[in-house]
Formats: structure tokens, C-alpha cells, sequence
């Protein structure tokens, strides 16, 4: 436990900051990590019929967009506060930044608050992993990383860490971010091929995760460009006006969503008609839908990010800084002696 220099009658709050997350991660080790936040994520799939269930709410602009992601089991309310602006990248900034919270739903006090910039990256690399180990083909071992940004070594290390992947073929059109990402994976136990074109990292990889940044609708993958018997990871489609696959792609495969209201504004099946069929994974992960069911199926994951993940993820960082030094007590709540009275508690505070 960290040292508490405020009174130990007050309410104080665990605040995880990027240094402390940062840290959190080489106290844990970044693929046991990964592992338990897929865990945490498939354990709150299971259960997800108890959650409150709302699609973010979200203030779009030219530049970007400011997001709220809300949700509660019951007993705990959590939400995340995100942004993406892919312009910020040319600026020398993060293109996502994010912070994220638990409370007590019996008494709505809080009980963490958190740096999620970073662990953001890490529950969407876990749930992406955790969607291929019941959707990719068995003894997948290769993937095109198509996108080489922010994301790209923490789903790659999830990949290997979840289903075993062996492989992961890079492409990016900044082939200094493709360098980035070859040089951060080495050393890892992956065999990283760096590629030059989309269609060269595709060659014998059977997942395909697309992440690229752009705010247009994109077309990172042509229909021609998708064989038989692939799972594909498409992350970078995450708000309305956003897509990277040719919408013949989608007609082709079976689409796999988080929560279908959130999906059909936001990801790839915004191009398709509303009615469209999807299956949401939370069926699949407690058997009451199937994933894979041939070798030829071409299994679409379109991800855009659910409040349930952030959830997920909070709470697996709540259980593993229990007994650390990986956080600071906030004196973030008022805690007058007399809860009527918290005018007489500012007007007898010590002036500093």
C-alpha cells in the first residue's frame, strides 16, 4: 500500500497514472497482462446481461471526436472519457487519449480513477485476441498487421500471448512507422516480416487486423484481396464516416459485433442496411451462437470499442494494485464531519 499522507478517516481515492500503469505492466509483464485482461473482458461477456447497456455518447467535430462510454453491473458504475483525433499525430500528439473511473453504485462514491491512454491499447489488443481464440482458424500463426500506428505491437503481443500466433507480417504507407513497430517486436519471440504493400503482409496469414487512423471512409482491403477461410480484425473503423474494408468484403463474411446500435453508427456495417445480420460475441462466448463453423468461412470481427471492455479493464487494474505501490490516494471527495454541513467545513479549513 502506499504511504497515506492525509488522515486515515478521509475519503481517498486510488489514482493509477501513466507512470504507475506503466509500471503496473513491468511489475506484471506486458502478455501475463494481456492474458488477464482478456480474461476479465471474456468474464464480463458471460455476464452480459446484467450490464446497463448505452452506445457512447459522442461530440463529433472536424478535428476529431470526445467521447463518454458508460456502464454499471449492478454494483459497480464505470466510464471512460476518450478522444481520437487523427490529426493530432501530425502535431506530434496521441490520436487517442483517454481516463476512466469505478464508483460504488450503493453509495456513488468513487473507488478509481485511472490513466487510460495506455490501457486502452492493452483492452483493445486483449478483446481482439480474445474475438480470434473463438473465431480464427484453428492453429492460426500468422497475421498481417496492416497499420502500423499506436496499436499495432500490443495486438500483435495479444495475438501471441491469446492464440499462439507465431508470425506477424507489417505493413504500413509510413514505412517509418513500420520500422517503429519492427523494431519494438524484436526480441519478443514473434518473427516479424516488414512488407511493403497490403497484399504482400496478407501472403499466408490467416487473421488480418486493420488498424489505420484516417477519419474517411477508406478502403484498406479490396474484395480481391480476401481469400476463403481468413478472420479479420477490423479495428480502425470506430465512428460514423470511418471504414477501411470494401463493402464487398462485408456481404462475404460472417460480421461479429460488440453492441449492434454502437456497430451500425460507427463501424464497418454502417455501410451496410440497417437490418443486415450480425451476431453479437457475447452470444457466441456463452454458447448460445456459434463463432467458426467451416474452414472456407471468412469470420469479420467489426470492432469498434464497447463501455463493457473499459469495465473489464478497470477492474482487473483495481484487483492487481491491491497491496502495491502502483497508485496515489486522491483527496478527491469532500468529507465534512457533519455531512449537512459542508459550508462550515470550508469556512474552518486552514487558509495555506
Amino acid at each position: 500500500m502506499t504511504n497515506n499522507p492525509f488522515p486515515s478517516h478521509k475519503a481517498l481515492v486510488p489514482f493509477v497514472s501513466v507512470d504507475h500503469m506503466m509500471q503496473l505492466i513491468h511489475h506484471i509483464g506486458i502478455e501475463p497482462m494481456l492474458i488477464g485482461l482478456a480474461a476479465a473482458i471474456e468474464q464480463d461477456f458471460k455476464r452480459w446481461e446484467l450490464f446497463d447497456k448505452t452506445p457512447r455518447v459522442a461530440s463529433h467535430s472536424a478535428e476529431g471526436v470526445i467521447e463518454l462510454m458508460p456502464t454499471s453491473d449492478g454494483e459497480v458504475y464505470g466510464f471512460k472519457y476518450v478522444n481520437g483525433h487523427p490529426k493530432n499525430m501530425k502535431e506530434g500528439l496521441q490520436t487517442v487519449t483517454a481516463f476512466g473511473l469505478l464508483a460504488d453504485v450503493g453509495n456513488g462514491y468513487p473507488v478509481l480513477l485511472s490513466e487510460m491512454t495506455i490501457l486502452t491499447a492493452l483492452r483493445t489488443a486483449a478483446t481482439s485476441a480474445l474475438v480470434a481464440k473463438y473465431l480464427a482458424p484453428k492453429g492460426a500463426d500468422t497475421m498481417a498487421m496492416i497499420g502500423n500506428g499506436a496499436q499495432s505491437e500490443f495486438q500483435s503481443l495479444a495475438m501471441k500471448a491469446v492464440c499462439g500466433l507465431k508470425t506477424v507480417r507489417l505493413y504500413d504507407i509510413d514505412r517509418a512507422a513500420t520500422r517503429k513497430a519492427a523494431k519494438n517486436l524484436a526480441g519478443t519471440g514473434l518473427t516479424v516480416v516488414e512488407c511493403t504493400c497490403a497484399e504482400e503482409a496478407m501472403e499466408g496469414a490467416q487473421i488480418i487486423t486493420t488498424c489505420t487512423a484516417d477519419k474517411q471512409c477508406a478502403t484498406i482491403l479490396t474484395d480481391n484481396m480476401v481469400g476463403p477461410g481468413v478472420h479479420i480484425n477490423a479495428i480502425g473503423g470506430d465512428c460514423p464516416g470511418k471504414t477501411e474494408l470494401a463493402a464487398d468484403i462485408l456481404h462475404r463474411s460472417d460480421i461479429f459485433v460488440e453492441f449492434p446500435p454502437q456497430t451500425r453508427i460507427e463501424g464497418e456495417i454502417q455501410q451496410l442496411a440497417p437490418d443486415h445480420a450480425v451476431t453479437e460475441l457475447w452470444q457466441v462466448m456463452s454458447g448460445t451462437a456459434k463463432g467458426r463453423t467451416s474452414d472456407a468461412q471468412i469470420t469479420l470481427f467489426d470492432s469498434v470499442g464497447f463501455a463493457i471492455e473499459d469495465f473489464s479493464a478497470l477492474r482487473y487494474v483495481r484487483d492487481q494494485i491491491k497491496d502495491t505501490q502502483f497508485y496515489h490516494d486522491l483527496d478527491l471527495l469532500a468529507d465534512p464531519d457533519d455531512p449537512r454541513d459542508l459550508f462550515g467545513m470550508v469556512k474552518r479549513a486552514t487558509p495555506q
